[in-house]
This record gives structure tokens, sequence and C-alpha cells, in this order.
């Protein structure tokens, strides 16, 4: 039999790699060759790039030797090490950290909360159960376990007791839990495969919506362009804003230079800020595009009620809203591409009964950290999956709250703004579906905005996303079986919309990853399935993970994290149910500014001042004056200090989670230990406010 032949790839790789090692692990530096050697090796390279070899010679000259190897070897072994020298620093500034956050926090008390009464009493026990279970193990009680009238001594007897107590009486309400838990859970996850195959349907049909009319490009809007104005509705645009310091500059630019004939929209800037000095920096924005020619308004209540709904209720109910006809909504760090009318209008002509077009979430800072990217994770699966198989196969789904255009008749018919939520946008949504409307939306029409980078923003965040849909529930229960809608959409918004979405998948996540599988480890009469812990969770976090592919190195910590938030859903679920106070906390999201302004100064260079004769007046004096607030600006915030906080549930639960891995170890229960170890972790890390914007 004839020997194999060289594989001359892999010699030319191993030559790349011997002279990167001897390159970097050289004691000394190689000396530089001298004028004449550098002409003779090139004029050889240039005889042995004309002059072919056969592959014999060829692989004569790229033979392999234990040198080369140990040479790989040896700058293997080197960064392996420079790896692991840094752990202990690493390791230390991590408890420097975590012990200046403790410090800090003893300092600043906060009241404690139900929930948290009940998982340090969770804890407790839990650290009594490992104690009485190490003793057991060290004595051998695990592999001979007493019996009750064998006992000597008395521990011996309390541990008897206590097998007795927990196969006879603990064991089968738990394992009944369980049960209902992986029913819940496989429900919930054949619904989440029902989206994605959807999903798939659509990207493989090429379905999406297809607007009547096209209003053209920017250049039919210029002089001379052979365009009708009337032909173009009347559009209002509000911008609702509240303190919004870092982002109201871009906005409104944003706003404001949209591809729209400028006496057929009007802009509404609805302050709702409480700091004076924001207000004067809002007003001044609006004065210079008021005098650039934009038809712009600055608005602000006095009564500052009803939070959003409020304010957006207020606007409406202004006398010039009668002349428009659709009203878009940006909420202050959004930035709409200039041609975001232009691409959602169209799609109401001939639709008489379409009352809502949504556009896609776009995010500037999606890389910004952990936590945002595993927030672009979770809202990819959100817009491209169950938003927009929603809208193309029933018409509905929730409204986003923002980039999105209304038709002013539906939320008229629909009763307008309503303030007995903190979520408007749902709640108008579901009116106006009960009342026969119909929703688009467009998953290639994207609104640039930004993700909360910090966890206790993003925290604050779910909350009010997760305690305002059991407002709504119990809100809107009545007038869902009420209406006059069809079987089917009352079934879908009770049981789908409201029950299995927004209910049950915060229930089952926190209670059976979080409170059933570390009891089931002091219970090993309750069985808790392998696959249930492991193997269907993974396979939801890859299905989860599709919309956005380039995230699959983070689908582990997607996984994890996602458990690590159910205590907060959970909280904010029970809070919104049974109308405990903090389900009716509305906190303004807090945003950096980090979206993407170099764009927008680009397209307001271009855009032609207004040719009044005392432009240069006004805009000098605008400049002026915008210069001392931008001075007060920097003054403000340099006074301002951030810190990170200490998050008592979640280490609570971490502690829990971690005294189960060790109970867990103790019966050689492999998955459990390792999924209970590094949910631990998590916990631990979230807790510490590790993950996400680092301030303090």
């Amino acid at each position: 039999m004839s020997p194999p032949p060289p594989n001359y790839e892999f010699q030319e790789w191993w030559n790349k790699e011997r002279f990167k090692a001897q390159g970097l692990l050289s004691p000394y530096p190689s000396p530089p060759p001298p004028a004449a050697a550098v002409d003779a090796s090139a004029d050889a390279a240039a005889v042995d790039v004309s002059t072919p070899t056969t592959p014999a010679a060829a692989g004569k000259s790229r033979g392999r030797s234990p040198r080369q190897l140990s040479w790989l070897l040896l700058l293997r072994l080197h960064n392996s090490a420079a790896i692991l020298a840094s752990l202990p620093s690493r390791f230390l500034s991590l408890l420097r950290t975590a012990a200046r956050r403790i410090s800090t926090a003893t300092r600043r008390p906060s009241p404690v909360s139900r929930l948290y009464r009940l998982i340090r009493a969770f804890l407790v026990l839990a650290i009594v159960l490992l104690a009485l279970e190490l003793v057991a193990y060290f004595k051998g009680w695990h592999f001979s376990p007493p019996s009750y009238a064998s006992s000597a001594e008395a521990l011996e007897l309390v541990y008897a007791n206590w097998l007795l107590i927990r196969a006879s009486y603990l064991a089968p309400p738990v394992q009944m839990m369980v049960n209902v838990c992986i029913v819940l859970f496989l429900v919930q996850s054949v619904d989440r495969v029902v989206l994605v195959l959807g999903c798939i349907y659509i990207r493989l049909r090429g379905v999406k919506p297809v607007a009547a009319v096209d209003y053209g490009s920017q250049g039919d809007l210029e002089v001379g362009g052979a365009v009708n104005v009337e032909d173009y509705p009347m559009v209002l645009l509000q911008i609702p804003m509240c303190n919004e310091r870092e982002v109201y500059q871009q906005s409104i630019a944003a706003v404001c230079i949209q591809d729209w004939p400028r006496e057929r929209m009007l802009i509404q800037v609805l302050d709702d800020s409480d700091d004076t000095d924001v207000q004067n920096l809002i007003k001044a924005e609006v004065q210079k595009w008021q005098q650039k020619g934009v038809r712009i308004l600055y608005r602000h209540r006095l009564i500052r009620t009803g939070y959003k709904a409020g304010n957006l209720k207020s606007a409406m109910s202004c006398d010039y809203v009668k002349d428009y006809e659709f009203v878009a909504i940006f909420d202050a760090d959004f930035q709409p591409a200039p041609d975001f009318l232009k691409k959602t209008i169209p799609h109401f002509k001939g639709n008489d009964d379409l009352a809502l077009v949504q556009a896609r979430w776009a995010f500037v800072n999606k890389d910004e950290n952990l936590l945002t990217r595993l927030q672009n994770i979770n809202l990819s699966f959100h817009f491209e999956v169950e938003q927009q198989v929603n809208g193309i196969f029933i018409n509905f789904f929730g409204f986003n709250g923002t980039a999105g255009v209304w038709r002013i008749k539906a939320l008229e018919e629909s009763g307008g703004w309503l303030e007995r939520t903190t979520v408007e946008d749902m709640d108008i949504a579901v009116r106006a579906h009960l009342c026969g409307w119909k929703f688009i939306f467009l998953n290639d029409v994207k609104c640039l905005c930004e993700l909360p980078e910090s966890y206790e923003a993003y925290k604050k965040q779910q909350h009010r996303w997760h305690s305002g849909p059991m407002q709504l529930l119990r809100m809107c229960f009545l007038d869902i079986l009420r209406s006059k809608v069809s079987f089917s959409k009352k079934a879908n918004l009770i049981f789908l919309f409201f029950l299995l979405r927004k209910l049950i998948l915060p229930f089952y996540s926190f209670t059976l990853f979080c409170i059933i599988l570390p009891l089931s480890m002091f219970l090993p009469e309750a069985n808790l399935p392998a696959w249930v812990v492991c193997y269907v969770p993974g396979i939801m976090s890859v299905i989860s993970i599709l919309p956005a592919p380039r995230s699959f190195p983070f689908i582990v910590p997607y996984l994890l994290f996602e458990n690590t938030m159910s205590v907060t859903k959970f909280n904010a679920m029970i809070s919104g149910l049974f109308k405990f106070g903090s389900s009716y906390e509305w906190i303004v999201t807090k945003k950096l500014g980090r979206s993407s302004e170099a764009d927008l100064v680009a397209y307001v260079e271009q855009d032609p001042e207004p040719s009044t004769e005392d432009g240069n007046i006004h805009r000098s004096s605008s400049e002026s004056g915008l210069a001392e607030l931008n001075k007060l600006e920097v003054t403000k915030k340099a006074g301002k200090t951030k810190r990170n906080r200490l998050y008592r549930k979640e280490l609570a639960l971490a502690f829990i989670l971690l005294t189960a891995s060790v109970r867990s170890l103790l019966s050689a229960q492999g998955i459990h230990f390792y999924f209970l170890l590094f949910q631990g972790i998590t916990f631990l890390a979230v807790g510490l406010d590790l993950i996400g914007e680092q301030v303090s």
C-alpha cells in the first residue's frame, strides 16, 4: 500500500505557527540583516517564485521536527499561564468591588418587600437542611438510612423523622407542583415553536404588507418636483418626554427632518419635565427648529397626572388635532429615519379598517455590554417573531408605545388614552382590537433607539412591562367577554396574549427554576427530570436566538440571565395582579444618549436656513442662549454621582441555589449540580450589579 500524500496545507500552517512562536518567545531580538543579505534574499525569493518546485522537494523543505512542536507548545503554555496568572487579581478586584457595594448598601437601607421575606425564610431553611444532610453524609446515613426504631442518638432520631416526613407529607405536594409546572412549561414551549414556524413560513414565502401608494423619495419634495402636496395626508407627530436631558436634541432633530411636506405635518414636543433647566433646554431646541421653518410646538403640563398616558391625552385634546388624520408617536430616545412617514403612511391608503402601523426597533448600543447584548436577543425575537407573526396572521399585537402611526379616528372610537394602567400602549391596542380595528407590523422599517445599559434601569423597565398587563387583564377581562368580536379573538386575547405570555411565563420560570428545583434537591423523592432542567430550555434558547444569529456565543448567558430575571418579572406580575403598591410605580427608563448623532448633524447642515430677513438675528440669539444652557447642563451633570447597587432578592436566591448545588453534589446529580451552580453564580453576579454599566 502506497503511503498517503503529504498534507502541504498543514505543513504551511505549521511553519507559520513556528515563526510566530520563535518571534514571541525568543529572549533576544534578532539583529537586522545586512543590506546585501536582504538583496540576496529578495533575489532568491524571485528565483523561487519563477522556478517551480516538485512536491517531493516541497515536502522536504517543509518537514516537521520535535523542536517546532516544543516551540508551539511553549507558546500555548505561555498564553495559558498569562490567563491563569491574571485570575487572582481579577478575583481580588471582584471581591473589592463586592465589599465596596455591600458597605454602601448597609449605609443606605431600603424597605423590605414581601417576596424578599419569603426568599430569606427559604434561605434559612435551605441552610439548616444542608447542615443536617452534611452531618448525615459524614455519618453514613445516606448509604444506610436510620429507622425510627433503631435510632440511638438524638440527631439520628431527628434525621429519621425528617426522612419520614419528607417522604410521606412533603414530597407528594412538591411532585404535584413539579408536574403542573412541567405542563405549563411544555405548553409555553409549544407556543414558542409555533411562532417560530410561522416566522419561517413568512420568510420562505416572502409574505409582508404591501402599500397601495408610493410617495416617492426626498427629491420629489424639492422645488420644481411634480408632486401635489395635497396628496399627502395631514400627520401629527408627538414626542412625549420627561427629564430627557441626554436625548432630547437628537430625537427632536430626527423628527424634524422627516421627508414630508412641512405644511402637512405638525410636531408636538410634550415635555413633562419637572426640572426647570431641562425645560429651558428643550424650549431652546424647539425655537431653533421653528426658525428653520419647521412647524413645531412646545407643550408643558402644569398638572402632571397620568404619566405618559395623561401627557398624550392632554395633547390630543387640542382644537387643531381635528385637522389631522394620523398621529405618529416617538419616545425621547427614538430616531426615525427621514423616510419613516413615507414607509408607514401609505399602508393606510385603501385600508379603512387599519388603525395602527408599527415599525421595528433597532438598537444603537446593542453591543455596549453583556446586558445590552442579552436584551437584543430578547427584543429581536419579540419583533421578528412575535410581532410579525401576529401581525401577518391575526392583524393584532400589542402596540409598543412608540415608533408607530395611529389613525386618529381609531384612537377616538376606542376611547382615547386612559390613565388606568402603566401600559397605556397595550391598553389602547386591546380596546382598538375589540372595536374591530386591524394592525400592521413592518419588520423592514426600523427606528433607532437605545437600550438601558444599567441593570437598575432595565429592572425598573421590566417591572413596569410585566405589572401593567396584569392590571389591564383585571380591568378589561369582562369587556373582552362582552365584546362583539369572534370567539377565536376572545380566546387569543385571554389565553395566549394575557395568560400564557404575560402570566404563565414568569410564573413557571420563577417557580420551577428558583423554588422547585432547589427544593427538590432537599426532597429527592420529588423527581424533576433532567430534560426539564437542561435539554428543553437549551432548545428554547436556541430558538430564541435565531432572529439574532450573531449573538449565538451568548446562548448560555442568555439562558441563565432569563431565569435570573424571572424573580423581577414574577414579582411584577404578582404586584399587578393583586394591586400591590409597586404595580402603579412609573419610573422613566434612564438613557445615556448613545444614539448616533453624526447622520443627523450632517443632514441638518444640508438643510437650508429659512429665508427670513431677521433669520441671522434669531439664529445668533438662539445659539448664544443655547451656549449658556449647555454650560448649565455640564455643571449639573458634573454634580451628579451614580452608584451601582446590591439587589437582595437576587443575592438571597444565589445563596439558595448554591446551597442546593452542594446538596445535589452529595446525591451525585450531575446535570442538576452544574445547572444550580452556574445559575447561582449568575444570580450572584446580578445581585452584586456586575452585569451592565459599571459606574462606581
